[in-house]
């Protein structure tokens, strides 16, 4: 009797098994390639998730106001909400050393304790190495979205080397470059416009840059050191930021998040479709 019903059993357990892979791929925990098992990553692949974001932060003096991982702890934000919106997405490990300065003789960040500074060639390396294991995987549209000035260039030269090797292929590496500093110059551009100053706006620590963080995470910021407004320029230079801080406003972060959701997508979109013209 057991004989007559075991390829039924057979049947129903394959079966089971396929709906609980189906599943397990329309239904991720998680859009955060660490926070999966293989088996997902696997499903998310075979079921048309073509596409992954390599995001990078940097580790620096933000003033005494705000954390060292400013840029961490915005663009791993960003690279999710990105993600969610594109809809075929994961997000790699956040990228955190990135080119800060010369470590000795210190200069640039480095002058401040906390900052980590990694060579840009080692920082290509490293970038260009976590493209070659996505793509051995099947991911084959690798977006590099970077929150701080001194990724730029080491994401251009990555995503340019790699598609020229790659163009006989499908995979394609895509620098999104409107990611960082378009959106703030819009942001900056439309304060201005509504009367406050480049001055009071500041730039590395001031308003823009502050409240973006704050609309992120809010407990990343020293809230209580905001109102150093009775001192000199210099001295703020001092301390790493400028601007005047008491005008920071969460609204400024929520449009700056606005602001650079909808350029980044705008540019990825048109950057699949051009790269592969």
């Amino acid at each position: 009797m057991r004989l007559r019903f075991y390829p039924i059993f057979i049947i129903i357990f394959c079966l089971f098994n396929l709906n609980c892979a189906k599943s397990q791929t329309t239904e991720l925990t998680s859009v955060f390639l660490e926070e999966l098992t293989w088996t997902e990553v696997k499903a998310f692949i075979d079921n048309g998730g073509k596409s992954i974001i390599i995001p990078t932060g940097g580790t620096e003096q933000n003033g005494p106001h705000m954390v060292l991982g400013k840029h961490n702890f915005r663009v791993e934000y960003m690279a999710g909400k990105i993600a969610n919106e594109l809809g075929d997405a994961l997000v790699a490990p956040m990228i955190a050393f990135v080119p800060e300065g010369n470590i000795n003789p210190a200069d640039d960040w480095m002058i401040y304790p906390g900052t980590i500074s990694l060579p840009e060639e080692h920082f290509i390396k490293l970038l260009e190495y976590t493209c070659r294991s996505l793509k051995q995987h099947g991911f084959i549209d690798i977006l590099l979205i970077g929150d701080s000035g001194g990724n730029q260039n080491g994401m251009k030269i990555v995503s340019e080397r790699l598609n020229n090797e790659w163009k006989d292929s499908d995979t394609r590496v895509h620098f999104v470059s409107d990611y960082y500093g378009k959106p703030y110059n819009q942001v900056t551009d439309s304060l201005i416009a509504s009367g406050i100053s480049q001055d009071d706006l500041g730039f590395h620590g001031g308003v823009i840059d502050v409240s973006f963080l704050l609309a992120v995470d809010s407990s990343l910021i020293r809230i209580d050191k905001l109102s150093n407004n009775d001192w000199s320029s210099a001295k703020k230079s001092e301390m790493g930021f400028s601007g005047d801080l008491s005008k920071v406003d969460i609204e400024i972060g929520k449009l700056m998040i606005q602001k650079t959701m909808e350029i980044s997508l705008l540019q990825v979109e048109k950057l699949k479709i051009d790269s592969r013209k």
